[in-house]
């Protein structure tokens, strides 16, 4: 991969920009963007480098700071090289550009503007406070990067992840409604750790009535690493952690004993998915998991809001039974519903045990 400098950027910050790119492609794309940053001396050696590994934790800048404490080296007078413009507000972190400031960094240089209004403004806030700052370098990678994130933050909805189990011959459930299951523990493992880093994980109705779930995120410390970031693996470290919110969407009520209710339960009684997404977003939910059922998950299809699909792949054939994504309305090749491969994080094609997981984004 080559780049190119500007007149404002020297051949050792596009190199840096370059890698922390990579950087960044090792994160878990939800609720926050993909960052990666690295940190250059004067003279161009790399004092340190991060990356965002997921809600809550560290952003890419401190992670930076704190590996090149770690390595015994001064932040102060270095430049910052990071794909996204410091952010500028107090979240479930501090603001980046406050830190920046604090540890004496005289020079930044970001690739993408932050498109998020309640974040950005830190390219700004350090100009105040006399920090060199360059913007632009490789903006157009470093936006392909974070391409589905940004949409959702424009249109002002949470990033959708849709999670899919099934057959090789795409059912969900046998004729008899069986289900229960259909792939092995090591995939379900990997499924609760992507569950654990949801500010809420969504259901139909239907999936309440016939399964009865708990909706939680239950891990233990010997199951196998997946190609999420290390901190998704720490988020579920615990034997078993309740999302932010457990919803169950639609018109149908909720018995009053299923184990989904208790702290953090909310029912939407609709059965349109933008107003769905639009009442999670003023309770504050930027990252939801849709785990289904088939209706449900074909609703948000239709809808056009999947921003990235997990699909785990048993090898076995029922031959009969629920399909995964039924009343799509599609009736020729040519409207098929098309996904391209998401190495974001990792690998696109992970095996599980027996099964296969797909992670996908639409084009």
């Amino acid at each position: 991969m080559s780049t190119t400098t500007s007149p404002r950027t020297t051949a050792a910050e596009a190199s840096a920009m370059l890698h922390a790119l990579d950087l960044a492609g090792r994160g878990v794309r939800g609720a926050n963007p993909l960052v990666g940053a690295v940190l250059l001396s004067a003279d161009g050696t790399v004092l340190g480098e991060g990356h965002h590994r997921g809600a809550g934790t560290p952003h890419a800048e401190p992670a930076a700071l704190a590996d090149a404490r770690r390595r015994g080296t001064d932040p102060r007078g270095a430049t910052m090289v990071v794909t996204l413009e410091p952010c500028n507000h107090t979240g479930r972190t501090g603001p980046c550009s406050e830190a920046l400031v604090e540890a004496g960094v005289a020079r930044v240089v970001y690739a993408a503007d932050d498109v998020n209004g309640a974040a950005a403004g830190g390219a700004r806030r350090l100009r105040e406070a006399g920090v060199d700052c360059v913007g632009g370098l490789e903006a157009a990678r470093a936006g392909h990067l974070n391409r589905r994130w940004t949409a959702s933050v424009v249109a002002g909805r949470p990033f959708v992840t849709l999670k899919s189990a099934q057959s090789l011959d795409g059912r969900v459930a046998a004729r008899d409604s069986s289900s229960q299951w259909i792939t092995g523990a090591e995939a379900r493992a990997d499924g609760h750790r992507i569950r654990a880093l949801a500010d809420a994980v969504l259901v139909g109705t239907g999936t309440v009535l016939a399964d009865d779930p708990r909706l939680t995120a239950r891990s233990g410390a010997a199951l196998p690493d997946t190609a999420l970031s290390d901190a998704g693996n720490a988020a579920a470290a615990s034997p078993e952690r309740r999302p932010g919110l457990r919803v169950v969407l639609g018109r149908t009520p909720v018995p009053d004993d299923a184990l989904v209710r208790g702290e953090g339960f909310l029912h939407l009684d609709t059965r349109d998915v933008h107003e769905a997404l639009g009442d999670l977003h003023a309770r504050g939910v930027r990252h939801v998991l849709v785990e289904g059922g088939p209706r449900i998950a074909s609703a948000f299809l239709r809808a056009g809001v999947v921003d990235e699909l997990f699909s785990y792949v048993a090898p076995l054939i029922l031959g009969d039974g629920a399909p995964a994504f039924p009343d799509l309305g599609v009736g020729t090749l040519a409207d098929a519903v098309r996904w391209v491969p998401d190495d974001a994080g990792g690998p696109a094609v992970r095996q599980f045990g027996p099964d296969v997981r797909l992670h996908l984004g639409p084009p």
